[in-house]
């Protein structure tokens, strides 16, 4: 069973924005200087920024409209990714496991790309 002392993250809202850019280390320099955004790199292809209400990362790509995913927070990742389903929306990624965490996207009614995480399992245990 899901124990709530695990997470401080507020379940079923945003929580993350992850945003592509053509230039990781400009695009780094920038948010530092402008917003005082503080960044951890995961590599040469993904950057993980933190700002007092907010954290993301960048990752390489050419930025269109569009290409900014926002990222909900789920305490209990399948029952949200129920919840989408019966309410119209469209999981165009099944779950699937990164370091620290699980995720699935989907689309809204009006197609736009989201995604939702959790930093537990679906027994509640924390993911190391």
């Amino acid at each position: 069973m899901y124990d709530d002392t695990i997470s401080h993250m507020p379940h079923e809202q945003i929580q993350y924005i992850e945003f592509q850019s053509k230039d990781l280390e400009t695009i780094k320099k920038f948010y530092s200087g402008a917003f005082g955004w503080v960044f951890t790199d995961y590599g040469p292809e993904y950057s993980a920024f933190e700002g007092e209400h907010v954290s993301g990362g960048f990752y390489p790509g050419e930025p269109t409209k569009g290409s900014v995913l926002v990222i909900l927070y789920s305490e209990r990742l399948e029952e949200t990714l129920e919840k989408i389903r019966v309410s119209g929306g469209k999981v165009v990624r099944e779950v699937f496991s990164f370091p620290g965490g699980r995720r699935f996207h989907f689309e809204d009614p009006d197609g736009n790309e989201l995604a939702v995480w959790s930093s537990v399992t679906q027994t509640g245990e924390p993911i190391a």
